[in-house]
């Protein structure tokens, strides 16, 4: 399972969580501790760079953000990074810079790298974007089972039981999501790959490849 590691997803200079994620196998073991992790990070933020307008919320001075949107504890919002319209930034939420987050969009739980963009009516919780992936409008990460029993990372005859109840995706860097997709949770997309629009997604897409209709992967040329 080489290719769901950390290191074989992201690129960790694109995100100030970096030392953070370093200390995990596996993406999803980081769920647990975001919001202890951007407290800690947020404490050592320059004052002269970033504004805390709310405990343990600190957004940096060129971010621009509607007064529409709502910004829960903890956060991190990272320069030059845009949050429109009533977006609802639950808590335990790290964006970093010149991000999109954008209409009636959620987010809880989460890392967004930097150069990440949510731009139109997507949920995203518990998981991780990587640098430059970007969710096509009505996107959006299920991130509970329905029969709410903890998620199971699946590639082909290889499972792993993570012991965690809410999961929802961990797309790596330059991933491209379609419009009104479905990741379910536990979703893995690798590094340059693409979903089609309106796919129900699940398991592992390897990375430079395509989910195309029907579940289909084929490789990226």
């Amino acid at each position: 399972m080489e290719n769901i590691k950390i290191t074989n997803l992201y690129d960790l200079s694109h995100t100030i969580a970096c030392d953070y994620l370093s200390g995990f196998t596996y993406p999803w073991e980081a769920l647990k501790g975001i919001s202890d992790m951007i407290i800690s990070i947020g404490n050592t933020l320059d004052p002269d760079e970033y504004i805390s307008p709310s405990e343990n919320v600190w957004i940096h001075k060129t971010a621009v953000v509607a007064p529409s949107a709502y910004i829960g504890s903890p956060c991190i919002i990272g320069a030059n990074t845009e949050i429109r319209h009533c977006a609802f930034i639950r808590g335990s939420a790290l964006v970093g810079e010149n991000c999109v987050v954008g209409n009636s969009v959620e987010l809880k739980n989460v890392i967004i790298f930097d150069n990440v963009q949510t731009p139109h009516y997507n949920y995203v919780g518990d998981s991780i974007l990587g640098y430059k992936s970007h969710m096509g409008a009505g996107s959006i990460t299920s991130n509970v089972k329905s029969d709410k029993t903890n998620v199971t990372i699946k590639s082909g005859n290889v499972h792993i039981e993570t012991g965690i109840k809410k999961i929802g995706a961990m797309l790596g860097d330059f991933v491209e999501v379609g419009c009104n997709s479905v990741l379910n949770p536990g979703t893995i997309v690798g590094r340059n790959s693409n979903i089609y629009p309106t796919s129900c997604v699940r398991g592992v897409v390897p990375e430079k490849s395509i989910w195309k209709t029907g579940g289909v992967i084929a490789e990226k040329k």
